[in-house]
């Protein structure tokens, strides 16, 4: 059996670190992790700390780890407008590629459906691959055109999940976590949980991508020839509406509902530090800090979605990739895993 070694570059996101745990179940794979804060090396993974802005830095820590064979590209920098996420992140991942261009095989390179514009309104749906692209700037199609022309000696794949949820801690796109966290809350404080979402965002059809399915998503892109130098739509498989959802969210954590309420979590939880420190105290949690486990921005724009969200998976099951998630379960078997691990009563 033929040893591949895996860069994953974001290691402790909730994209990176879920490839992570999942290419360490393969008998094939290695695994080296790249972030700023580096990581614990377990047995088939090590981790190495880079800050990818810094070209010099970049190329002295990746440009000598030569047995890599694969980049799984999950790395983000986030700026306050659209526009300013461009010149940072293509540049990381220009980094990236001058340190290892002379002996990777393949780079996989994770995107999302601002591909399509779905963060700046109502879009078309469901969005397919070959759509029409928008005015620029997009650094998720300035990152891909990067390995379109620097590609030769490998080749690159691109996929394009939905909302993203896994675990993951100190993430600032984690909707999982959001969910659990104000649903916790709002317990606490004895009262329903309701959808803080704008009023017209309870309706439209919605998708996610579970992290763990994403995983397994980038290994097939990765390495199957079909899949070589193409951009992929990788969701659920499934759709959904919040007022479908929100209630059996709701029974998750023994809570009754209430009708949506308009509310900008970053500034209704912006006081709630006190309240999380009496929670973990008072339920033995364990001690993560509330930043850690806050992406109040974050769910404030997945929430303000008053559109369709979706786009066809069907491509990447036509050239091989066939697996599914049900979202329900999915957000059930999330809960109960952050329970586990004592992130939330």
């Amino acid at each position: 059996m033929e040893q591949k070694v895996a860069m994953v570059i974001g290691a402790n996101g909730v994209i990176g670190s879920n490839l992570i745990d999942h290419l360490a179940t393969l008998d094939d794979w290695r695994v080296i992790g790249v972030s700023r804060r580096g990581g614990q090396d377990t047995g088939k993974v090590r981790y190495v700390s880079a800050d990818l802005l810094d070209p010099a830095g970049t190329q002295a820590t990746l440009g000598g780890l030569t047995e890599a064979t694969h980049v799984f590209y999950a790395a983000f920098q986030d700026r306050p407008t659209w526009s300013g996420l461009v010149r940072p992140n293509v540049e990381m991942l220009a980094n990236v590629v001058d340190a290892v261009d002379p002996f990777i095989r393949h780079v996989n390179l994770m995107q999302g459906y601002k591909v399509y514009g779905a963060h700046l309104g109502p879009f078309k749906t469901p969005a397919r691959e070959d759509d029409a692209g928008h005015m620029p700037p997009e650094f998720n199609v300035s990152q891909q055109e990067l390995l379109e022309q620097r590609s030769g000696t490998w080749t690159w794949s691109a996929l394009r999940p939905s909302v993203v949820t896994g675990f993951a801690l100190g993430n600032p796109m984690n909707l999982a976590m959001v969910i659990a966290v104000y649903a916790a809350m709002s317990k606490e404080l004895g009262l329903p949980l309701r959808f803080p979402g704008a009023p017209g965002a309870y309706g439209p059809l919605l998708e996610m991508t579970d992290a763990g399915l994403l995983a397994k998503a980038a290994v097939w892109a990765a390495t199957s020839a079909a899949a070589a130098n193409q951009a992929f739509n990788i969701n659920n498989g499934d759709l959904f509406r919040w007022p479908d959802m929100w209630p059996r969210i709701a029974r998750v954590f023994e809570m009754e509902t209430a009708p949506p309420l308009r509310m900008r979590l970053e500034d209704v939880m912006a006081d709630k530090q006190p309240l999380w420190d009496a929670m973990v105290a008072k339920h033995d949690l364990a001690p993560h800090t509330y930043k850690e486990v806050s992406s109040w921005g974050f769910g404030d724009f997945v929430f303000s979605w008053d559109y369709d969200f979706l786009a066809d998976g069907s491509k990447a099951r036509r050239l091989g990739f066939h697996e599914f998630v049900d979202t329900e379960r999915m957000f059930l078997d999330i809960f109960a895993d952050f329970r586990r691990r004592k992130v939330i009563p």
